[in-house]
């Protein structure tokens, strides 16, 4: 009688495997939008695929995955002397499973960027698929991940590699496009507040974070001075330094130039603050890629070295920090992967649940520009309840999406590379496949995306003087 019961229980459910995503909502959830769950949903997935590859790293998984016919094959072995060939696996197995973790995830997403180009409302059928068939979607995902662990390595692994590169290149700008918009809304909020009462207290608020993020910006750079240089060498990292710290005032004084603050009188030090910290947030992580391992301590030996000095006698000085080389075992996360994941997710999660007025992300994009944008689910005709029932999500997209799909989906594509890319530490194979290293493409990719992330803020700010045609109110 329970087992009956429990299949009538489950059958209940399978309505939900096709409809949208107000179904998986339980009954003590609030009301919300299905544009923001749908999103959200979407957030899970990618976050599960990342808990799923960290996992993968893990010494518990190597004798797990040795055990997939033909992973060990080939890409990826590293030969040393008195190891026999079906141990050489365990050298590189986990960045080996994550590549292919992040392939499906990849593959996944990219392929409904593709369907749902030009979606404008929820009334296109594609906005079914996008909104709701979350079992045959998940299926779907997982079988091409347990497909990907059967593509030969090789040719596929540098390829792999190569488009990771790029797309996290690519994904690094929309983390920038997104602390952009975040900035500015959080500027936003702080204007109204001085206009509705009280002007001095949201003034000191907003001059204490904008001092905060430039603190915060000012000692990362002595830090870097400090322990990614030396008097007698580390010159790119010198460079690297300088350019990042001189590109960051000019943009700090562009964004308050009187000409600028004409055609923007939002724009300001507090999102120029967040930007120069992001800055040098990438020029440090460009640097943690150094081959050169005397100028690329690990951010674990700086702590080490700032909380606990080696005590050293009379005029000796302490020792500086160095780093060791990265293991060869696949481990787990290090802490400068750590940082990056967290930047990651704080990113994501922002981009699932911002609101899509926000004129910022809009003018990039990223919602999309020809369809009717709502600010009140009640405009739509949507009603409270459905079928007597409370509507757990409104469908707030029926007269106009509230946020580009495609383009969301190709965000999470250019994710899923970013994560494959941080996770393995954008260490590269070599030719040979005999080993993995920090690589100096790896150091340019990410200082140049610094650069074009500044190139890019500076032109959120002077667009509005070269376009004059243009609407940015």
């Amino acid at each position: 009688m329970g087992a009956v019961l429990g299949v009538c229980s489950l059958a209940s459910w399978v309505p939900c495997l096709c409809s949208g995503a107000s179904c998986l909502l339980c009954s003590c959830c609030p009301n919300t939008k299905n544009s923001t769950v749908t999103r959200l949903i979407y957030a899970f997935i990618l976050l599960l695929g990342t808990a799923v590859s960290c996992i993968m790293l893990t010494k518990h998984m190597e004798t797990q995955l040795k055990k997939i016919p033909g992973f060990c094959e080939g890409g990826f072995k590293i030969r040393m002397p008195d190891i026999k060939a079906d141990e050489d696996c365990d050298v590189l197995v986990g960045y080996k499973a994550v590549y292919r973790i992040n392939f499906a995830l990849a593959v996944f997403f990219f392929v409904f960027f593709l369907l749902m180009l030009k979606v404008k409302t929820s009334k296109d059928p594609r906005a079914a698929v996008h909104n709701g068939f979350w079992f045959f979607k998940i299926a779907a995902l997982v079988g091409i991940m347990v497909g990907a662990f059967y593509i030969p390595g090789g040719p596929f692994t540098t390829a792999w590699f190569t488009v990771g590169m790029g797309g996290a290149a690519f994904f690094i700008l929309i983390q920038l496009v997104l602390l952009v918009d975040f900035a500015h809304s959080l500027n936003e909020l702080w204007v109204n507040r001085m206009e509705e009462g009280n002007p001095r207290l949201w003034y000191a608020v907003l001059l204490s974070v904008t001092s905060f993020f430039y603190i915060l910006s000012i000692i990362g750079v002595g830090l870097l001075y400090a322990y990614y240089t030396k008097p007698d060498g580390c010159t790119e990292n010198k460079f690297f330094i300088s350019i990042n710290l001189i590109l960051c005032i000019v943009v700090s004084v562009i964004s308050i130039h009187p000409k600028i603050q004409e055609h923007q009188p939002r724009s300001g030090l507090l999102q120029s603050s967040i930007i120069t910290l992001y800055t040098m947030y990438l020029t440090w992580s460009a640097m943690s890629n150094e081959p050169d391992r005397s100028c690329n301590p690990s951010l674990l030996s700086i702590i080490t070295h700032i909380t606990a000095p080696t005590l050293a006698p009379g005029n000796s000085t302490a020792p500086a920090p160095t780093s060791a080389p990265p293991s060869k075992s696949g481990g787990f996360l290090d802490t400068e992967n750590f940082i990056g994941l967290l930047v990651f997710v704080i990113c994501l999660l922002y981009s699932s649940i911002r609101n899509s007025s926000n004129s910022q992300v809009d003018k990039l994009t990223l919602s999309g520009s020809d369809s009717v944008i709502l600010g009140d689910t009640t405009a739509n005709g949507g009603s409270d309840e459905e079928d007597g029932q409370p509507r757990r999500a409104v469908d707030n997209e029926k007269e106009g999406v509230q946020y580009s799909y495609s383009f969301f989906h190709l965000m999470l594509c250019l994710a899923s590379l970013y994560i494959m890319m941080t996770l393995t530490s954008w260490y590269s194979p070599d030719a040979k496949f005999q080993n993995m290293t920090s690589k100096w493409p790896a150091v340019w990719v990410k200082i140049s995306s610094s650069w074009v992330c500044l190139l890019l803020y500076v032109w959120t700010l002077v667009a509005p003087l070269v376009l004059t045609n243009r609407d940015f109110s």
